[in-house]
């Protein structure tokens, strides 16, 4: 159903809402609220916290505005009972004009608290007289355009009237779970009336999801096990021969892992295995021994990697290790005339290894044995994308690598289709980075650290959440940032890099940081992916409280790639018990599968699955929390429901139909 077919939407307002990706009425029916404004109960300031979003009563005693500013503001001198505080508003000057000496109920975050006042900051308003919106439990959502939270709740609520989600869940077996029904689940998120109603709703909807996904998945595991068509004529002692090669002894963990994939080459059936392991556990270089048995045995080798520096920092490390083969490079920047050639290489032999990025998936590069790939950084590939690679070789064998730490319990459903190797152990030489929190107080310090730093060659990273700040001025922008360090570090040479940047701005930047040209990088998460840079000793993570858990250890892995002593610092916005907490786990681990398993306790199914992990199909439930134990009953009704019992056929082609959709989807 169109959303125009929705009363009050307009075209502009449809442009609006396909900003979000919302192009139908169904689609508006899975935009879930970001969060909830709890208006059950009147607080008083004076026992609010910092940062706490309140609800409270007072008195309206003056108002001024400045217009003159940066960034305008109103603000409004307040009182309640004998307590005085102020409330501001950035870029509202029409609150001047609306708000007159009387009471009125606030609803908003608080801000630079001490003993005596606090302020509040871009408050909800409403007189206390004529309180009609500020009651109860209210759905907020995310925005575009000239979208406003009352034209979205509208819609919501509309098109859930006239396209009602079903159930594809076998309906003996939501009865015999005590499932409620999904279109009262739906209703239930959209228009709660407590938070019991969030909590049960959001677990209904996540489990339908991951019904869905995990059935899908079971389809895919349908064809696992292949019979092999390539044969390898690598020996062990050849193998060892090349490990030797590397300047450092393996790890047990890297042992382990040959050995896993040496045996998968010489089975029955071809391979696919995932290798997970924590930041510098030496993945790559298992990979390399991988890539060794396919060209010694006569065959091509393909590496993806999710951007062109670390294609090429792959490829320079394939050719220092492979001497004997010819290894080309294949990104999207790539000259036509040289991308032409290296397809020709390809086809014809000529080339033995090709590493590149998405460029390698086009229709038109082929291979003339390919029968080994490497996904690098597995999560920023779906199941598609890993497929069409390994179809360009007959019954090819495919190792994927993921440095992102995932709870066993949750690998065992998610990866249900590979084989799983975990590497748990790192290198003797890497030291472990020492993670602070550092407070307001000594920040001056920390940037004095970094000037001091860069003086003795030492680089620097800053990362922020958002490439934009905040209305409630709690979160700096990247640009901010950027612009703030130069003023107060003015000797240090320093780079910007954020995700609306073109590729090849980006790939500019992070190559002229490896080569030393600057010695700060002011960058959002896109330099989560890993880039070796030696000379990197410093990470510093701005509200590290708004980042999850096992983020902040793929961040935290950028620095410590060399010899020298490295560090992390956090600076958090916010003091909440469960900040305080995660962060906790996090400063006193470097155990990535450790940080995995508490997040998964502390932050629940719904934020450790979300877009990043689960991909396109989960980004919708982000949004939602819910318990993790709802993911293994889905498992559960999906093993039920494909037992014979029901419609696996039904079931079969539902899931189909999802796996269509997982050209985007990352299980990790």
């Amino acid at each position: 159903m169109l959303l125009t077919s929705l009363k009050f939407i307009s075209e502009k307002r449809e442009k609006d809402f396909n900003k979000l990706n919302i192009y139908t009425a169904e689609e508006l029916c899975r935009h879930f609220p970001r969060e909830y404004l709890d208006l059950t109960k009147v607080t008083q300031l004076k026992d609010a916290y910092h940062n706490d979003v309140v609800l409270t009563l007072c008195e309206v005693i003056g108002v001024t505005e400045n217009r003159y500013s940066r960034r305008p503001f109103v603000k409004a001198v307040c009182r309640q009972n004998n307590y005085v505080f102020n409330a501001i508003w950035f870029n509202q000057p029409y609150m001047a004009t609306k708000l007159k000496p009387g009471e009125y109920l606030f609803y908003g975050r608080v801000q630079n608290r001490d003993r005596l006042t606090c302020t509040m900051v871009n408050p909800s308003v409403e007189p206390a007289e004529k309180n009609v919106r500020l009651k109860g439990l209210i759905p907020v959502y995310p925005l575009s355009g000239t979208l406003t939270q009352g034209v979205v709740r509208t819609a919501v609520l509309q098109a859930l009237a006239k396209t009602p989600p079903d159930s594809y869940i076998p309906l003996s077996l939501q009865k015999k779970y005590s499932l409620i029904s999904l279109k009262d689940a739906y209703l239930k998120v959209h228009k709660p009336a407590n938070k019991e109603d969030v909590a049960s709703a959001s677990a209904r909807i996540a489990l339908e999801e991951y019904f869905l996904l995990i059935s899908a998945f079971k389809v895919i595991k349908g064809g696992r096990d292949e019979a092999r068509l390539n044969h390898y004529s690598v020996t062990e002692k050849q193998l060892e021969q090349f490990i030797s090669r590397f300047p450092f002894p393996f790890t047990e963990g890297q042992n382990s892992a040959v050995r896993d994939i040496f045996e998968n080459l010489h089975s029955p059936h071809k391979m696919n295995r995932l290798i997970q392991g924590d930041v510098g556990s030496g993945k790559t270089a298992v990979a390399l021994a991988g890539i060794f048995m396919a060209v010694k045995s006569g065959y091509q080798a393909a590496m993806l990697a999710p951007t062109e520096v670390l294609a090429r920092q792959n490829a320079a490390l394939i050719e220092k290790y492979f001497p004997d083969y010819s290894v080309c490079t294949l990104t999207g920047s790539t000259p036509a005339a040289e991308k032409r050639a290296i397809k020709k290489g390809l086809d014809s032999g000529e080339y033995k290894i090709v590493c590149g990025t998405h460029a390698v998936l086009q229709t038109d590069v082929a291979f003339k044995n390919l029968s080994f790939v490497v996904c690098d950084e597995q999560h920023r590939f779906g199941v598609a994308q890993r497929a069409s690679l390994s179809d360009k070789g007959d019954g090819c064998d495919v190792l994927i690598m993921s440095a992102t730490p995932i709870p066993r319990t949750l690998s065992l459903i998610f990866y249900g289709e590979l084989d799983v190797t975990t590497i748990k152990d790192k290198p003797a030489a890497r030291q472990p980075v020492s993670t602070s929190v550092i407070p307001e107080r000594k920040y001056r310090d920390m940037l004095s650290y970094v000037s001091e730093q860069a003086k003795q060659g030492n680089q620097t990273y800053f990362v922020c959440p958002k490439i934009e700040g905040d209305d409630e001025g709690t979160v700096m922008s990247v640009t901010e940032l950027y612009e703030d360090l130069k003023a107060k570090m003015p000797g240090v040479r320093t780079a910007l890099l954020h995700g609306k940047m073109k590729d090849k701005e980006k790939n500019a930047v992070m190559t002229a940081f490896k080569a030393k040209e600057y010695d700060c990088l002011v960058s959002t998460t896109v330099i989560e992916v890993g880039v070796d840079v030696p000379d990197a000793t410093t990470m510093i993570i701005y509200n590290a409280e708004r980042f999850g858990l096992s983020q902040l250890h793929q961040l935290r892995g950028r620095v410590g790639r060399g010899d020298k002593k490295s560090y992390c610092f956090l600076l958090c916005g916010a003091d909440s018990e469960e900040a305080v907490e995660r962060l906790t786990v996090f400063k006193n681990s470097n155990d990535g599968f450790e940080i995995a398993e508490a997040d998964l306790k502390i932050r629940g199914g719904g934020d450790f699955l979300g877009t990043r992990q689960s991909g396109r199909v989960l980004s919708e439930i982000k949004n939602l929390k819910f318990p993790v134990e709802t993911i293994f009953t889905a498992k559960a009704i999906s093993d039920e429901a494909f037992s014979g019992a029901f419609d696996v056929k039904l079931l079969s082609r539902i899931a189909a139909e999802k796996y269509e959709s997982l050209k985007d989807v990352t299980l990790n």
